[in-house]
């Protein structure tokens, strides 16, 4: 897989990633995310820090910004089937430039396979996420039907839950759809 958001976020080898939520009365809330050896890779920041509706920061572990992920808004997205999230990442000159549209289906009666598609620009490849995010049991999986990602619940916990990404797959792009999920689905980074 073609790194999306940065190459630097892509490892030789499968990789075990475990994300920790934090509730609204600490930080805002959001969620951490964490190595093998519990060392903070990413942050989530959503509304609750940034006190905007719609919009999510994924910020590496030293808390420099990654992408900026917002809802499309407007006329043309209320008359849309699908809510459309756009993600931004930041090029060396620190403009922003598009990275990703997440589009899930409205709750509607016009919705009628309930998937979610993830368009990745410029390249016009794509991403589906297939399975039950709230349970922690869905996947990510690219145009060919390889599963690049799969979130999967930590037992004995709501707050704690795992992820096992593939080898050469860009977890900052992972985890930014990821964090799209959690808000659709009215998680910690929800207002």
């Amino acid at each position: 897989m073609k790194a999306v958001v940065s190459k630097l976020h892509c490892s030789s080898a499968e990789e075990v990633m475990v994300v920790r939520r934090r509730p609204h009365v600490v930080n805002g809330g959001g969620f951490v995310v964490t190595n093998c050896k519990e060392n903070i890779v990413f942050k989530i920041d959503g509304c609750g820090v940034l006190g905007t509706k719609g919009e999510l920061v994924l910020r590496d572990g030293d808390g420099d910004e990654l992408l900026l992920i917002h809802k499309k808004g407007g006329i043309v997205q209320a008359l849309s089937i699908h809510n459309k999230w756009r993600g931004y990442s930041y090029d060396y000159q620190g403009s922003p430039k598009p990275v990703f549209i997440l589009k899930d289906p409205k709750h509607s009666c016009f919705s009628i396979t309930g998937s979610i598609r993830i368009s990745v620009q410029p390249e016009n490849c794509y991403f589906d996420v297939r399975g039950y995010f709230p349970d922690k049991d869905c996947s990510i999986i690219d145009s060919t039907g390889n599963i690049i990602a799969q979130v999967k619940e930590w037992i004995g916990s709501r707050d704690i839950y795992k992820v096992v990404i593939k080898a050469n797959v860009d977890t900052a792009f992972v985890f930014g759809v990821i964090a799209v999920l959690d808000y659709i689905y009215g998680e910690s980074t929800s207002c």
